[in-house]
């Protein structure tokens, strides 16, 4: 065979390493983080916050319940793809899980919780205040994370490197008086903890493996309405801490 024929038959070959190369180029720059949580926990305005640039009119991507966020953060052009899947318990929402667990599986995830203080919705057609009932409040967002988590772990195992998970414990604002304060409240969603959230977590890890998937567990505030006992700064300061730890998670410091 010519030395030209061996050259030709090289080509398709150095064109996926250099695609595969590109790619993973990418996905390091910017790794995709599925955001998961039960409706009113504050998944969106916390991926704004995140994304630095607050916008409420982006369209989710073309015949797909996930809606799209990036982010750049620095001069080296890294950051994050943030898949927030919506969280109503509906066909679109499972289809959503298993689009980023499954079809086109993330690098990570945060799975938002507001320790029984999620946003109450009101049916569609009705007005006025909804009534929040916080104890069945907690017992659906334990049945949201059961529901996600059978997901994560299905994901963590077929992946050939680590999955990393950060809870964010969102909206600290309005327990701050919680016995125990914002760390007791932190440490019932943490694995060990005892706690039917812990508990599920502790399954979690034995089903992916420790090795395969780490857990880190944050508290959050996105959203502050008129009298919060947090300023702009504390807030700040909460979302600062999980940027910086899911920079380390991705490699990026």
């Amino acid at each position: 065979m010519s030395d030209s024929r061996r050259g030709l038959r090289a080509v398709p070959s150095t064109l996926a390493r250099g695609r595969d190369r590109v790619t993973g180029v990418f996905q390091h720059r910017y790794p995709t983080v599925a955001v998961t949580g039960m409706t009113g926990v504050g998944k969106t305005e916390l991926v704004d916050h995140l994304a630095g640039r607050p916008r409420r009119d982006d369209p989710s991507e073309a015949g797909s319940a996930v809606m799209e966020r990036r982010v750049r953060r620095d001069r080296r052009l890294r950051g994050f793809r943030f898949r927030v899947v919506p969280g109503e318990n509906a066909a679109t929402r499972l289809g959503a899980l298993d689009e980023v667990f499954h079809d086109d599986p993330v690098d990570g995830v945060l799975h938002v919780v507001a320790n029984g203080h999620a946003t109450g919705r009101r049916p569609a057609g009705t007005t006025g205040a909804v009534e929040v009932d916080r104890e069945e409040q907690l017992a659906r967002e334990l049945e949201d994370w059961t529901v996600t988590a059978h997901r994560i772990a299905s994901m963590a195992v077929r992946r050939p490197r680590p999955t990393w998970l950060v809870v964010v414990v969102t909206k600290v604002d309005l327990f701050l008086d919680a016995p125990g304060g914002i760390d007791e409240v932190v440490r019932s969603y943490s694995p060990g903890s005892g706690t039917p959230f812990g508990d599920r977590l502790d399954e979690l890890r034995a089903l992916a493996g420790a090795a395969k998937l780490s857990i880190d567990v944050l508290p959050a505030c996105s959203r502050l309405d008129p009298g919060s006992p947090l300023s702009p700064k504390q807030r700040d300061a909460y979302l600062a801490a999980l940027e910086a730890r899911m920079g380390q998670l991705a490699g990026h410091v």
